[in-house]
């Protein structure tokens, strides 16, 4: 009988359940134990949502991020946060966030919090975590509490538990040396906690352990693949059974390594992995279980089960009860229930699946497996008719999009002249200070935005009256902006749900879901979109808005779009063509937005690329051919206009040193980068790479309440000076302000005015 099990269940809740708790906590509104016992309640749904399976994860679930979960599990925290004393949760928001809970956090009162821990991708998801730190001096100390506790639970539950841990060497791989030291040092230090941890579950009668290991599909280097075998040796006197879980991509030369760990299983993401699973089968040992991940985590399209079912059936004939099936990792990167749909498009719905039809999917298979095709006849005929549907329906295919896209030429992504002229042209025109200072696009969505989105969604708000509400909020913005004394304006972008959604709903070729929440971070959830077909642009979508905050100042405002590689990154992307084509669909409809914002006098135009990054394929060997039509993609855009027209871009919580040549081929006037967490860190390619054009590091993290001071924000722009020549540098925020408040923002921005004021004084 084949094995079902998960890797991962989304946190969130159906309906954000989570995000809305832990925002209560942290403004002082909701108790710590109400808090805790929201959390128990979600685990234990989630639990019975998952019981029909075989093995169900336990472990998973975290309150901000499951690797700072580790890091405190394996009391790996940094020196800032050791000397805090009381309840553990706020210590944890402290590494997170920088403080805890309004009117709880003694250390906020005094000292107006910590600095966050850093935060960066990952892998090549849109998940950030909490990167683990680590100096030469870093001791490790088992408090296994949460998870035993959560454990406890789960078995209490009559639920059949499978605890998840992350490997001792991802944990390692995707940590951070605060000093010279080599992090595979510490490797010595934290197995015998690990050991300690596996001895603990099993002495509650777990019989098997999680354990992932997804650096096992990157390429490592000797050192690194040494230490796999080191640590497993290590662990493999565990009274507990280990399941090595790899995912996101293709093992290749670490195939044989993982094969021959000492564990009691592997499991394979046979999403991005399937041409290696025939060599796993001849590698693997026969009383290893190997573990397939058959249905996608990390897209939203329905399995094709009898596709699956065509290359699966042999292998179930051949591996028996040594074969398990789950999702290809966790299912934290897609949305909880597509039954909550009520207004999705009921064609682009029939071709979906959400987490909990993913797991349907999943019974589905098993029966198939288990029990012969005949048992699930009716389901599979449903699934094939919902497969066929989609691969047949005109709404997916636009001739004229098809046109366009062949008829991409070179000329298409060239600037008129090369960067020196258009600085000299546009600093004539322009006419800023040195250190000019702007910010990266929105400001808080307050209460009031919201509520005039919700009524005017719900039909209680007509155009006209929701128009009139979002100028109000545009007009707010620029006349704080101006009191502020910043150089360079920005609307406010009042009227945007999401940066990439709102964009989304006015292109064709998308569909948008009402709950389709998953969480990039923390409490922060995005939307993303459904991008089912070809992309165009019916008409402007940004201009009007634009046009009207300039017309409230003489101060130049900033035309704000995202870009085509992160709205593609940040959507549920089709599956029937290369991403690359849908990427130049969405330059091309993005192109058009900036010409038309450039007809009606926008003199800067700022093209967001967060995404950029997270797009890399995970082995850098495979990286040039996405750079190369992803750096495209952005040119085709940002490149149609005039010289004296100023674009910007922006990239956030992204290490992007090993990738400065592509991004300095984008050719942008100026690009905005995250620093502030990273103490400028991120700047050290500065050393060797001479970027030609203007860079704005960000001094200030938008993504914890602290407020820095003006002197902190002197302090990181004269690191980045040191680097970067004075004249080609900017003041910004590392990100927009969206989830920020008026009353955290205006102070922070007061301070960054006059740090360059102070700057400018210096020079």
């Amino acid at each position: 009988m084949v094995t079902t099990h998960n890797l991962g269940f989304p946190r969130i809740g159906a309906k954000r359940e989570l995000k809305f708790a832990l925002e209560s906590y942290w403004r002082g509104q909701l108790s710590r134990d109400e808090l805790k016992a929201l959390a128990a309640q979600l685990r234990q749904s989630h639990w019975q949502e998952q019981s029909k399976l075989d093995l169900v994860p336990v472990g998973d679930f975290a309150f901000y991020d499951q690797v700072l979960d580790m890091s405190f599990t394996l009391g790996n925290l940094p020196d800032r946060a050791r000397s805090f004393h009381g309840d553990q949760l706020d210590n944890y928001f402290r590494v997170a966030r920088g403080r805890s809970a309004q009117d709880r956090d003694e250390h906020t009162s005094c000292c107006g919090g910590i600095a966050a821990g850093e935060m960066t991708k990952w892998f090549d998801t849109n998940y950030h975590y909490i990167v683990p730190e680590f100096t030469a001096n870093t001791e490790f100390k088992l408090d296994a509490s949460r998870l035993l506790e959560q454990l406890g639970d789960a078995i209490a539950q009559g639920i059949k538990a499978k605890p998840v841990i992350i490997g001792p060497v991802t944990y390692l791989w995707i940590g951070k040396a605060k000093d010279d030291s080599n992090k595979l040092a510490l490797l010595e230090r934290l197995l015998p906690v690990y050991s300690q941890l596996l001895d603990q579950l099993a002495a509650l009668g777990v019989e098997w352990v999680q354990i992932d290991e997804p650096v096992l599909v990157t390429e490592l280097s000797a050192d690194w693949q040494y230490a796999l075998d080191l640590a497993y040796h290590h662990l493999k006197s565990s009274r507990v059974k280990l399941l090595l879980a790899t995912y996101f991509g293709t093992l290749q030369e670490n195939t044989y390594l993982a094969c021959n760990l000492p564990v009691a299983g592997l499991h394979l993401d046979a999403i991005n992995a399937r041409d290696e699973i025939q060599v796993v089968l001849n590698l693997l040992s026969s009383h290893k279980v190997l573990s397939l991940g058959v249905i996608n985590g990390r897209n939203i399209w329905k399995t094709d089960l009898s596709a699956v079912l065509n290359w699966l059936e042999p292998i179930a004939k051949r591996l028996g009860k040594q074969l398990w099936i789950a999702p290809s990792c966790s299912l934290l990167h897609v949305p909880v229930d597509l039954a909550s749909e009520k207004k999705l498009d009921a064609e682009v719905q029939s071709w979906l699946a959400f987490a909990l039809q993913k797991l349907e999917e999943l019974q589905i298979l098993a029966s198939a497996l288990n029990e012969g095709r005949e048992s699930v006849a009716a389901q599979l005929a449903t699934n094939q008719a919902a497969i066929a549907s989609r691969r047949t329906s005109s709404r997916v295919t636009n001739p004229v999009v098809k046109a366009a896209i062949a008829a991409i030429t070179p000329a298409l992504g060239q600037r008129k002249s090369a960067y020196p002229i258009r600085a000299r042209k546009q600093a004539a025109r322009l006419n800023l200070p040195l250190y000019p200072t702007t910010t990266i696009g929105s400001f808080p969505q307050t209460v009031e935005i919201r509520q005039a989105r919700s009524q005017f969604k719900a039909g209680e708000l007509n155009e006209e009256g929701y128009k009139i509400a979002m100028r109000a909020e545009i007009e707010h913005s620029v006349r704080e902006q101006e009191a502020l004394g910043l150089d360079v304006l920005v609307h406010g972008e009042a009227e945007r749900n999401d940066m990439v959604e709102y964009f989304g709903e006015q292109l064709d070729g998308y569909a948008f879901s009402q709950y389709g929440w998953v969480q990039s971070y923390g409490s922060r959830c995005v939307k993303p979109p459904i991008l089912f077909g070809d992309i165009s642009r019916p008409k402007a979508m940004t201009v009007e808005w634009i046009k009207y905050a300039q017309s409230l100042t003489s101060k130049p405002i900033k035309g704000m779009l995202t870009g085509p590689v992160t709205i593609l990154n940040w959507s549920f992307v089709r599956d029937d063509q290369p991403r690359s084509v849908s990427c130049y669909q969405l330059a091309l409809a993005i192109r058009e937005e900036v010409l038309d914002l450039e007809k009606e006098g926008v003199q800067i135009i700022q093209i967001d690329e967060a995404a950029l990054r997270e797009g890399l394929p995970l082995r850098k060997s495979q990286w040039q051919p996405y750079l190369d039509w992803a750096v495209e993609s952005f040119r085709i855009t940002a490149n149609g206009m005039q010289d004296e027209t100023q674009i910007h871009t922006h990239m956030c919580y992204s290490e992007f040193n090993d990738i400065i040549a592509s991004i300095a081929n984008m050719d942008a006037d100026v690009i905005t980068i995250e620093t502030s967490r990273s103490d400028m860190e991120l700047l050290h390619v500065f050393d060797e790479f001479k970027y030609p054009n203007e860079i704005g590091p960000g001094v200030y993290d938008i993504h914890s309440p602290n407020i820095p001071t003006q002197e902190h924000i002197v302090q990181l722009m004269k690191k980045a000076a040191e680097r970067i020549p004075a004249e080609r540098l900017w003041v910004n925020p590392d990100c927009g302000l969206k989830t920020r408040q008026w009353s955290e923002v205006i102070p922070a921005l007061t301070h960054m005015v006059a740090a360059a004021k102070t700057l400018r004084g210096e020079v």
